[in-house]
């Protein structure tokens, strides 16, 4: 496994990150296989969020992360405020509720700091200065070592980018979400901040799910893709390598966050981080479809 920096910080990131979201939908007992087999092969970043499971996730990962709470990266995020009756949630960015909830996560992840806090979402009207000042609390009071941002919108990141001190954005990226290259990705690189890459495999599409419309493209464009994809394939070089090496060429991507649900998926994508595609081949995967701009979620 190799390792990437985390912006300007100490962390040194695996290149693929465990997405914890979905490790609720499997037993406790394949839930603790799966971490512990991430972690004998390297992977050290683990992401989670108060939302998911309404902190149930993140109570599963404090209890299978415990022992190794030194030699990992822990990852959470910060936001959405569940209702009291339960019936869904709220988008808070406030001070007082950030203040609030670090200390609920840390409770449940049974520990006395997060690695990476990330504020899970952002929209233009946020007081922002608000929660930049929450963040930078929690970091002279040692509770946070580094704080992010989970977003897609171009013009919420660039805010923070020019007034924080943010050191990651997490955000959607894949051959058939180009979005980020429209500019996003060449400022963040610019300024020293990661991208920890999500959705990387665009929901299967890009290794053994049939095609079908996704964000703006038709069934008929992702099946061109899947088989120019196809064509790339060798005794080398699989779907799943494709993919993730097409978002790792990027110097400003730190890691590739993946949900795993079986040791099968974890095999596979530990095989393809370890797969060299040529340029070349990159290059003719970049032309296949065009960079899309974000429209709705500016």
């Amino acid at each position: 496994m190799k390792y990437r920096n985390i912006g300007t910080t100490a962390l040194q990131s695996s290149e693929i990150g465990f997405g914890c979201m979905s490790l609720l939908k499997a037993s406790t007992s394949e839930a603790e296989t799966l971490v512990n087999k991430a972690i004998e092969k390297g992977i050290n970043y683990f992401d989670t969020a108060d939302l998911y499971d309404r902190g149930l996730n993140e109570q599963l990962i404090g209890n299978l992360l415990k022992p190794v709470r030194n030699k990992i990266i822990l990852a959470t995020k910060v936001g959405n405020e569940w209702r009291a009756d339960g019936s869904g949630w709220d988008w808070n960015p406030r001070k007082s509720y950030i203040i609030k909830a670090v200390d609920e996560s840390l409770k449940r992840l049974q520990t006395d700091y997060i690695d990476l806090y990330q504020l899970h979402g952002g929209t233009m009207e946020d007081a922002i200065d608000e929660t930049i000042d929450a963040f930078e609390g929690l970091v002279q009071m040692g509770k946070i070592r580094y704080y992010g941002l989970s977003s897609i919108r171009p013009n919420v990141i660039k805010r923070f980018v020019e007034l924080s001190n943010l050191k990651s954005v997490m955000m959607q990226y894949s051959l058939l979400d180009r979005r980020p290259e429209e500019e996003i990705l060449t400022l963040l690189k610019e300024k020293s901040v990661s991208v920890m890459a999500r959705g990387v495999l665009a929901q299967g599409l890009l290794v053994n799910k049939p095609a079908k419309d996704y964000l703006s493209f038709s069934a008929a464009e992702i099946r061109k893709t899947q088989e120019l994809l196809q064509g790339c394939v060798s005794d080398k070089i699989t779907n799943t390598g494709l993919a993730i090496q097409y978002v790792l060429s990027n110097a400003a991507v730190a890691t590739v966050v993946i949900g795993f649900r079986t040791v099968g998926q974890l095999k596979d994508v530990l095989e393809a981080v370890n797969q060299e595609v040529p340029q070349n081949i990159l290059e003719k995967l970049s032309k296949v479809l065009l960079v899309k701009k974000y429209i709705d979620h500016r």
